[in-house]
């Protein structure tokens, strides 16, 4: 009688273990399926924003560009008697000068074109020196490895970088902004250090909407890679960023 007790409440006890055990598989299980679902939305959602600024950077290239250069060649070309009507012109020709500058300036901010045709450092170089030669924030770039990224991943990672920059140059009131690049056992290592008034990392996440923080998060994570960030009020800010490019 004791013995069929025993196995009794073994068994039930094996069997309330088994359902313990499937109830959290099924929660893990659960919970991974929607992680998945989460970055794969995140990253359509990323995928059509990038799609959709090289469409707009595109036909500000390639359709409005040559269409304002042939207006201000006609308004060049046109004959007129009067001073004052030339002098008109040639401001409207000056207006279409600022004009054309600025949508090439967007066309290049919405997608650079270096990115596409010479990749991920150069086009930071070149994000850098623009950057350099119109702020008084004096950022200093070291490459210590040159790098090989796959192209579906160049993009992302420019895009985090410039939203690092943004923020210094917006929040930070930095003086001094070093980035570093360099390559370890397949990963992208980036680390970015600056001397500004820093903040409360937990807070700008909560009041202002995470100053892009969420935006940086969101593409690290799609990417498999590994975001670090040090703050905290008058320390300045430290970003770390490790990605998988092998």
């Amino acid at each position: 009688m004791e013995n069929k007790i025993l196995y009794i409440t073994i068994l039930v006890s094996l069997i309330i273990a088994i359902i313990i055990v499937y109830f959290f598989v099924s929660i893990i299980r659960y919970h991974r399926r929607y992680m998945k679902l989460q970055r794969e939305k995140i990253f359509a959602e990323i995928t059509i924003r990038e799609n959709e600024r090289k469409r707009i950077a595109n036909d500000l290239h390639d359709s409005l560009g040559p269409l304002l250069s042939a207006v201000k060649l006609n308004i060049s070309s046109v004959d007129v008697g009067m001073p004052a009507d030339r002098v008109i012109l040639d401001k409207t020709a000056g207006y279409l000068d600022e004009i054309i500058s600025s949508m090439r300036r967007i066309s290049h901010d919405l997608l650079p074109s270096t990115l596409e045709r010479k990749g991920l450092l150069e086009a930071v170089r070149e994000f850098i020196h623009q950057v350099n030669n119109k702020q008084s924030v004096n950022i200093q770039l070291y490459i210590v490895k040159e790098i090989r990224v796959p192209k579906d991943k160049e993009i992302h990672i420019f895009r985090m970088l410039q939203e690092i920059v943004h923020n210094t140059l917006k929040h930070a009131q930095a003086k001094n902004l070093q980035i570093g690049f360099s390559e370890e056992n397949g990963h992208l290592l980036c680390l970015t250090k600056d001397d500004g008034k820093g903040f409360d990392r937990e807070k700008a996440l909560i009041v202002s909407q995470g100053l892009g923080l969420r935006s940086l998060e969101s593409r690290c994570e799609i990417l498999n890679g590994i975001l670090t960030l040090e703050s905290s009020p008058d320390s300045g800010t430290n970003y770390f960023i490790k990605i998988p490019v092998a």
